[in-house]
């Protein structure tokens, strides 16, 4: 049994919600996002709230439960307030800037990296910071995290591209012997 699915979700003023044809449309202030659904999860739009429940109890089923509910909270959410995520650029001489759709990376490599804004993100560039947001989570956390694994922080000078909220575990070292 899901947790997360028994729970209603709540749908806030200014919003709007439907279903057709297995197609879940949540429309906000910030936009409008869709997301197509299997018909093993009855979903019932009901008196401002969302209430979920698999129509034939099986292990598939119940995984789908909550990943559902957790789908449709997340657009809801993300038409009214846009997901953000922070990254960090550490180290010398390391620089992030953009051109056109673009984000282009100088991390230490001898080459410059070009990644492509995917549609409906937004990327502010803030000295050596990161700033990413949009409506969808997911589009957010899978760019954040492309971005991230070009140059992943390392454990002995910090250098790399980090969360803001990662602490990133520092070692040692060589020591001179005394």
């Amino acid at each position: 049994m899901s947790r997360i699915g028994k729970q209603q979700i709540n749908i806030p003023d200014k919003t709007e919600v439907r279903l057709t044809d297995g197609v879940f449309v949540a429309k906000g202030p910030l936009g409008e996002l869709s997301r197509e659904f299997k018909p093993d999860i009855a979903i019932k739009i009901e008196d401002k709230q969302i209430t979920l429940k698999p129509v034939k109890v099986t292990n598939a089923n119940n995984m789908l439960w909550g990943t559902y509910a957790s789908h449709i909270s997340n657009m809801i959410k993300g038409v009214n307030k846009a997901f953000v995520k922070k990254l960090i650029v550490e180290g010398i001489g390391y620089k992030v800037d953009k051109q056109g759709n673009d984000v282009v990376l100088n991390v230490g490599f001898s080459h410059s990296v070009k990644i492509a804004i995917p549609e409906g993100v937004v990327v502010v560039l803030e000295k050596n910071v990161i700033t990413i947001s949009s409506t969808d989570k997911e589009k957010v956390g899978q760019f954040a995290a492309k971005i991230r694994a070009i140059k992943k922080p390392e454990p002995y000078k910090g250098k790399g591209i980090k969360y803001d909220d990662e602490v990133v575990r520092r070692k040692q070292g060589k020591r001179a012997v005394t």
